[in-house]
């Protein structure tokens, strides 16, 4: 029995390493190409020892200045969408969560289906629409795109949170006189604040690092960071492997330290509900 059970730790131990190498080797190997002279990053034999060169990020500032605007712009529309999805989920989720009827439960259906289609399908029909509004190339339009993404899947990961709190609570504040509005903001928003967060992760990871929406609904006002690295790599001159390495470290680092820093809340909303009785 000690024999099998050390196997399986061992097992699982391995299975471990597999994946965090699968996963942190591209991270890794962009961030050391990002500080290796250029030379270096794609030599054979692959060089790990190197003495580290900040060049190809001085570069970056001085060549491609609207790459930081891009940045920027990526930052006002993540923000954005991030703000605009988890009030539109948590007041669903309320809504779902204290309301039973047929037709209430059966849009819960639609909702899973519509985030289950691909965004590919929806942008060309809502081109003409957006330049009819005059949207085109505007914070805006992201952010009101990006948040509608997500708020299918926020709604159904708050409604679940807010299952878990009891409707006592409810009775209770509806006694001392509050609507429901208050309740909401004074009872449900405290309590189900991992859900809050938790959705906001979700959006956060998305909208940082779209590309579909961005290309095809902005042109130069609201670039983001990642339409502008993929114009390094189509650059008419050539890539240049170390200031695309440097993009890509500082476009990801911000991201990259978000989710860390959130990971016990991502994690609690992708067990929502797991051990509700």
């Amino acid at each position: 029995m000690r024999t099998k059970s050390l196997t399986l730790r061992l097992a699982k131990a391995f299975a471990v390493l597999v994946i965090l190498f699968w996963s942190l080797f591209p991270i890794a190997f962009i961030v050391m190409s990002s500080l290796k002279p250029g030379q270096d990053i794609f030599a054979v034999p692959p060089k790990y020892l190197f003495v580290p060169t900040f060049q190809h990020y001085a570069s970056l500032w001085s060549q491609w200045g609207v790459f930081f605007q891009g940045l920027l712009n990526s930052t006002i529309i993540t923000a954005g969408a991030a703000a605009l999805a988890v009030v539109a989920s948590t007041c669903a989720g309320y809504v779902y969560s204290r309301n039973s009827s047929r037709l209430l439960n059966g849009s819960v259906l639609f909702l899973i289906v519509v985030r289950l289609i691909p965004p590919i399908v929806v942008t060309l029909p809502l081109f003409p629409i957006v330049n009819a509004m005059g949207l085109n190339d505007t914070h805006i339009v992201l952010i009101v795109l990006y948040a509608t993404f997500f708020v299918s899947l926020g709604t159904v990961l708050m409604r679940t949170f807010i299952d878990q709190i009891p409707r006592e609570l409810d009775e209770a504040a509806m006694i001392d006189g509050a609507g429901r509005l208050t309740i909401l903001r004074r009872v449900i928003v405290p309590l189900s604040t991992p859900g809050i967060l938790a959705v906001a992760v979700f959006v956060v990871v998305f909208a940082w690092n779209e590309f579909l929406f961005a290309f095809i609904f902005t042109a130069t006002k609201a670039k983001t960071a990642p339409l502008v690295i993929s114009e390094m790599i189509g650059s008419i001159d050539g890539v240049d492997w170390g200031i695309l390495f440097a993009a890509s470290t500082v476009q990801l680092a911000p991201v990259l330290l978000f989710v860390i820093f959130m990971n016990r809340f991502l994690v609690a909303g992708l067990t929502a509900g797991a051990t509700k009785g």
